[in-house]
């Protein structure tokens, strides 16, 4: 039997490289493109001597050239963290444009299936609570975020773009906050900066009051959501994350008990456009993939630190 071939962007980063593995596991060949900008080749090291696996260094915002057949291509190429897309926000929006532009024109031509990784960020400061796919959302397009936001909302508008004129079988996922292993220490992003604080016995920094909300949901559950999506008939966006709410403080005492660090809570200023709230309504999810977290927050987070720690 001959393997499906599946190309994945952003195959060295902290999503890419677990789903590298996934298919690897049932059994596809992956060609894994990465720019390494944000991505690690130490992330996907283990992979390299696979005889299904192939790391491309390449730009996605260039022109993808991939000769043999491909059945799915995937599309996590991005600079996802606050970190990276506040310093470069230009190439934030050209690899949500010019990138997504480019892999779709290789769904196109190889009649592959494709996936573009959205984010519950397309939601913005939400006004409604949770947030289902329905709900346009409340985005500050020009503020500092908007680089981010705008890219992965004109990257759904021209995937279904692709879908209605091209007839190209596309699926759309709006991924919710992710934590685990492989995630960059200093990345900008809540988990592994509290992580790498209470290791080292800093001070654990809390944005505004910390009464701000966000549900997080570990790596392995996420990877079996984006599994089943990409195995079904849904082209519409598909939340995926974990329902269960934590306010950022909540998050920062539950880290401290966890690492038994003697790392105190400081207290600064709020970014702009930072969202009070965010939580999935992972209804149709349920519904469609028979799909729903099952790690609770104690568990990851304590298999995360050990990643951290080692």
């Amino acid at each position: 039997m001959i393997k499906k071939t599946v190309v994945i962007t952003g195959g060295a980063g902290f999503i890419g490289s677990h789903l590298c593995e996934r298919l690897i596991k049932e059994g596809y060949k992956v060609i894994c493109m990465d720019n390494l900008m944000t991505g690690k080749m130490d992330n996907i090291r283990h992979l390299l001597g696979k005889t299904d696996f192939r790391f491309v260094e390449h730009n996605v915002t260039k022109y993808i050239d991939i000769a043999e057949n491909v059945n799915y291509v995937l599309h996590f190429a991005s600079l996802a963290s606050p970190e990276d897309y506040l310093k470069f926000p230009i190439q934030t929006l050209k690899v949500g444009s010019l990138g997504t532009h480019n892999a779709l024109g290789l769904a196109k031509n190889k009649k592959a299936k494709f996936m573009i990784a959205s984010t519950s960020e397309v939601y913005g400061d939400p006004l409604i609570h949770p947030q289902p796919e329905t709900y346009w959302g409340n985005v500050n397009p020009i503020g500092v975020r908007g680089c981010y936001d705008e890219s992965k909302r004109f990257a759904e508008a021209i995937t279904m773009a692709y879908h209605r004129v091209h007839k190209v079988d596309t699926h759309i996922i709006r991924i919710f906050n992710t934590y685990g292993p492989r995630m960059r220490i200093l990345d900008g992003r809540v988990v592994p900066n509290f992580i790498y604080q209470a290791l080292h016995n800093k001070p654990l920094t809390v944005y505004g009051l910390g009464t701000q909300t966000r549900s997080f949901c570990y790596i392995d559950d996420l990877i079996e959501g984006i599994y089943r999506v990409m195995l079904s008939k849904c082209n519409e966006p598909v939340n995926l994350g974990n329902p269960r709410e934590f306010t950022i403080l909540q998050l920062a005492k539950l880290l401290i008990k966890l690492t038994q660090t003697k790392s105190k809570i400081i207290y600064k200023p709020l970014p702009q456009d930072d969202p009070r709230q965010r939580k999935p309504d992972i209804s149709k999810a349920i519904k469609l993939l028979k799909w729903k977290p099952v790690v609770n927050l104690d568990d990851g987070l304590q298999k995360t630190i050990e990643w951290f720690k080692a």
